[in-house]
């Protein structure tokens, strides 16, 4: 390689990054990601909340824990389970240490616990991809009382680089950040007149689904193939998004 050619290419290396560093959509990713970094309520809040209203003692699932002390460690009920396999977090100290596919097919087998468990709130934190969202909804509404909330995190991707479906392509304006396609199964279940749902507008959106609270009714699908720039443009209808204080007063039944 002769000296100017080596020149060259460094110069081209350094140009292509700095292009895309000051690229539009990756600084209005990177924006919209400290948006969702630093605000509030957490998703632990959300689910504290549902929690403290029960009335006498509450059992809470916790599907996807990862690192405990991110959510798990700081719920407050009075008997907790957890279930991940481990892939991102090796130290795994969590009470069921399958897939949550595993896990509801042992407990509906009563190999573990009892197939007769209801739990008054069920998170739902796992691989991050539609299809198993989706199956996952589908067991936690079959585990959850008839007063019980489903919660889910990653419901309101802001831009479609962070709503990707592969998590290790870091080469995007999102970088690191994930949420996958967990939004499509949540609006898929917005669509079913057979719950209410809503997603509270806070830590890259906190979706609820409920069979009896009056939190947010169904709506038609106006997205049949879940293209993200139609729910971009209709965000608030589509996945009723609402603030902490509107949802708690749902909730409390003040509205």
């Amino acid at each position: 390689m002769t000296e100017e050619l080596r020149k060259l290419k460094i110069v081209h290396y350094y140009s292509t990054g700095k292009a895309f560093l000051n690229n539009s959509f990756y600084i209005e990713a990177q924006q919209k990601a400290e948006k969702e970094l630093t605000s509030q309520p957490r998703r632990t809040d959300v689910i504290n909340f549902l929690l403290s209203t029960f009335p006498g003692e509450t059992t809470y699932l916790e599907i996807g824990v990862r690192n405990p002390a991110d959510n798990y460690l700081h719920i407050k009920a009075s008997k907790k389970y957890s279930v991940d396999p481990g892939v991102e977090f090796k130290e795994n100290p969590v009470d069921f240490k399958v897939t949550s596919d595993d896990f509801f097919k042992k407990l509906g087998k009563n190999e573990i616990l009892s197939s007769n468990i209801k739990f008054d709130v069920i998170f739902i934190d796992g691989l991050h991809l539609a299809e198993q969202v989706d199956r996952d909804i589908i067991n936690a509404l079959n585990y959850i009382k008839d007063d019980g909330y489903v919660v889910l995190h990653d419901c309101n991707p802001p831009t479609e680089w962070h709503a990707r479906e592969e998590p290790m392509c870091y080469h995007t304006p999102a970088v690191w950040y994930w949420n996958g396609t967990t939004w499509k199964a949540f609006l898929k279940w917005r669509f079913d007149s057979a719950v209410n749902s809503c997603c509270i507008e806070t830590d890259w959106g906190v979706g609820v689904l409920s069979k009896r609270k009056s939190i947010g009714k169904s709506i038609s699908n106006s997205n049949p193939f879940f293209e993200f720039k139609v729910l971009a443009s209709e965000r608030k209808r589509l996945l009723n998004l609402v603030s902490f204080d509107d949802f708690k007063a749902k909730v409390l039944g003040n509205s």
